[in-house]
């Protein structure tokens, strides 16, 4: 069945003519005279049966119905310019695929062990793009998510990579100013992260380490803020251990005080269809996937 679809150009016209608030400014943008733009929009509003501009005099300005839609149509042609652009960049027989993840751990985990993954796959390149909740794989255009177990990936594939387990971590800087024998922890600023306002409350209860205030002391979005501030020396960090292994194993961080004895969360690669479905690119990138966890697992 054919597609019910307005023409290439009307749209183009009608997003110009939106952002600009102008048909003037639109046929400029695209090299056409401004009756051009007037006659594409004209065919689109007859297309859709509805009025998308209010016209004033010899002014116009978006009606509400066509709020809404310009919206949409900019949405829709930026990520069709954006594909259009990944394709025209790739080399003849390349792959490329589209990931999902979680910003930390694409900064701390994921990225820095990547020139593994292009030494042994050249020919397959990686788009990796934030998403911090949960969100319905299929018809995303993600081939596959890294993120963490949740009951929102029920019905898709998942396949576990590794526990995040919080330690506690400091800077060598801020021990040489606060001496343990002082009061250990406790004495210590503490940091904190805004989605987990508990984190050191429960970790006291876990480990029996005694802190009277257990919710004073700035806080943070991102774990990877978190780290920052740490290393910065502005007070202890209850992080991720697999997001700091790089900076104890430096010396730049230090873990003096027990791990949380309980798995925080555990983080998964998730999949649209069973792997043996999928095409060989991302069948590729999911084994090596499996790999690095299981080495860092090991480790």
């Amino acid at each position: 069945m054919r597609r019910k679809i307005p023409s290439n150009s009307a749209l183009q016209a009608f997003e110009a003519a939106a952002r600009h608030g102008s048909f003037a400014r639109a046929a400029q943008e695209l090299a056409l005279t401004e009756g051009a733009i007037s006659r594409q929009i004209a065919r689109l509003e007859e297309f859709l049966g509805m009025a998308l501009f209010e016209r004033v005099g010899n002014r116009v300005r978006l009606a509400p119905s066509g709020v809404r839609y310009a919206a949409q149509v900019g949405e829709i042609l930026d990520r069709l310019e954006r594909e259009s652009q990944y394709l025209m960049g790739q080399p003849t027989g390349a792959a490329s695929l589209q990931l999902a993840v979680i910003p930390t751990f694409a900064t701390r985990w994921l990225i820095p062990r990547l020139p593994r993954f292009q030494r042994d796959h050249p020919h397959i390149t990686l788009h990796i793009a934030e998403r911090m909740e949960p969100f319905v794989l299929a018809g995303s255009g993600f081939d596959t998510a890294l993120h963490f177990e949740h009951p929102a990936w029920a019905g898709m594939r998942t396949h576990r990579l590794l526990e995040e387990v919080l330690i506690p971590v400091c800077s060598p800087s801020l021990l040489a100013r606060h001496p343990q024998e002082d009061g250990g922890l406790d004495a210590l600023p503490r940091l904190h992260r805004m989605q987990n306002p508990d984190a050191w409350q429960r970790y006291a209860e876990e480990t029996g380490v005694a802190l009277t205030h257990p919710a004073v002391g700035s806080r943070f979005d991102l774990h990877a803020m978190l780290i920052e501030a740490a290393l910065r020396g502005l007070g202890v960090a209850l992080v991720p251990r697999l997001y700091v292994e790089a900076e104890l194993a430096q010396g730049r961080l230090l873990a003096p005080w027990p791990p949380s004895p309980s798995v925080a969360k555990t983080f998964c690669l998730v999949l649209p269809e069973p792997l043996g479905l999928s095409e060989a690119p991302l069948q590729a990138f999911v084994r090596w996937m499996l790999a690095e966890a299981q080495t860092a697992r090991s480790a």
